[in-house]
C-alpha cells in the first residue's frame, strides 16, 4: 500500500510542501511558531488521511489550499494546513515549532510545559500554546488573521531529517515526517501499537 501511496499523489506532491512549510512561521492569537516538524497527508490516495474517505468532517481538505484544517483528538486540538490541489484532500500536521513572539503568552497558556523548548512541542501543545481551537477550522492562512502562515521570514538552512508518521495505524512506514535534525522542540517519536507492517492492505 505505501509505494501505491507515493506513486499516486498528485504533483506538487503533499511531501514537497510539508518540506516547504519547515522553518515558516505559523502565528495564532498573539503568539508565532517557527515550524521544525510536520507530516504529509495525501488524502483520497493515503489510508492514514482523515481524507482518505470523504466526510463531512474532511469535507475542508478537499477545497482550495491555504485553509487551515484542525480536529481534536483525545481532548487537543491539532492544526493542519490544506495543501491541495482541490479535490486530492492533500493536508499537512503542524508537529511541533519554536515559539518565536509572544513566548509569555504562550508560558501562560502552557503553564505545565518543563521549558521554552517544550511550549510547542507536539501538535496538542502547539495549538494550545497558540491558542488555535475548533472555531478556527476553515481559517485562510493567507489573510494575517487569526491564524495564519508568514512565508517572509527568512527560513535558516538546516538538515531536514525524514521518518515515520507518528501513532498512525494504516500507511504506518511511510516516510513523510520531516523534521529540523537535532531541533530541541521536535516531537519523539511513537509507533502505533497496531500499525500494519509494510505489504499489508
Amino acid at each position: 500500500m505505501e509505494s501505491l501511496v507515493l506513486a499516486m499523489v498528485s504533483e506538487p506532491s503533499v511531501s514537497d510542501n510539508a518540506r516547504a512549510l519547515l522553518g515558516t512561521v505559523l502565528v495564532g492569537h498573539g503568539v508565532a511558531a517557527r515550524i521544525t516538524e510536520v507530516e504529509a497527508y495525501g488524502g483520497r490516495d493515503d489510508p492514514a488521511s482523515h481524507a482518505y474517505t470523504r466526510t463531512p468532517r474532511s469535507e475542508i481538505m478537499y477545497g482550495p489550499p491555504g485553509r487551515l484544517y484542525v480536529y481534536r483528538i483525545h481532548g487537543h486540538f491539532c492544526a493542519n494546513v490544506v495543501t491541495g490541489p482541490t479535490e486530492q484532500g492533500s493536508a499537512v500536521l503542524v508537529r511541533a515549532g519554536e515559539i518565536v513572539d509572544g513566548l509569555d503568552l504562550a508560558r501562560r497558556r502552557r503553564p505545565t510545559a518543563k521549558n521554552d523548548v517544550s511550549l510547542a512541542r507536539g501538535p496538542g501543545n502547539l495549538t494550545r500554546a497558540l491558542g488555535i481551537t475548533m472555531d478556527d477550522l476553515n481559517s485562510n492562512l493567507d489573510d494575517g488573521k487569526p491564524v495564519s502562515i508568514d512565508r517572509s521570514v527568512p527560513v535558516v538552512s538546516a538538515a531536514i531529517s525524514v521518518g515515520p508518521r507518528v501513532g498512525v495505524r494504516r500507511a504506518a512506514d511511510v516516510p513523510w515526517r520531516f523534521w529540523f535534525a537535532a531541533d530541541p522542540t521536535v516531537s519523539s517519536y511513537r509507533r502505533h501499537a497496531r500499525a500494519e507492517t509494510r505489504g499489508e492492505p
